[in-house]
């Protein structure tokens, strides 16, 4: 079967935007969408990438054009005040999640998304990340024990090992078997090579 890997961090409002629109075009191509949660921060670190937003002039026409893709694709997108977020012990939830309670990943994934760029919540405060945990239908003492598990931190740090290895510098990054799209604003690419 063919299959789209979508390397992504809940941070980066790019992600959220391709994931709203993966799904529907996996559906359509007949395609797997297999998500692997990295760590945006690592992968900025290692290859002295940086978010459009340390760059004044890039960061506001970056808020702009994604806003122009969020009404194309016909989805709610409101730039978060608080970005950017730290998340590490987010994308550790997220790849908890995945690995212990698959059947319940995606919507824990999309309570997060909306968290952050829907609602613009400040997922650097405790409080409203354990509201958003509940509202997802966990515990704050289960999220905060699978983030705290070795295996799970050593799962996310190897995801983002191999992003790296494959030449992945940001968020999100797609692959079609070893070919890489770089970017949201890619996904039309991605559909050609699901054809």
């Amino acid at each position: 079967m063919k299959k789209v890997e979508f390397f992504f961090d809940v941070g980066s409002p790019a992600s959220y935007l391709a994931w709203t629109q993966l799904p529907k075009i996996c559906a359509a191509k007949g395609a797997e969408l297999v998500f692997r949660p990295m760590l945006l921060g690592g992968i900025f670190q290692a290859t002295g990438n940086a978010s459009p937003a340390a760059v004044p002039a890039k960061g506001r026409y970056s808020s702009i054009d994604l806003g122009r893709f969020a009404h194309r694709y016909g989805v709610p997108l409101v730039m978060n005040p608080h970005f950017p977020i730290n998340t590490l012990q987010l994308m550790r939830a997220v790849t908890g999640v995945q690995m212990r309670h698959p059947e319940r990943f995606e919507s824990f994934l999309a309570q997060l998304f909306n968290a952050l760029w829907v609602e613009a919540l400040n997922l650097n405060e405790p409080a409203l990340v354990g509201r958003t945990i509940i509202r997802a239908g966990f515990s704050i003492d289960e999220v905060l024990a699978l983030t705290n598990e070795l295996d799970v931190k050593a799962q996310l740090r190897s995801t983002t090992d191999e992003a790296l290895e494959r030449g992945v510098f940001g968020a999100p990054t797609m692959f079609v078997r070893d070919e890489m799209f770089f970017g949201q604003d890619r996904l039309v690419f991605v559909e050609e090579a699901l054809s």
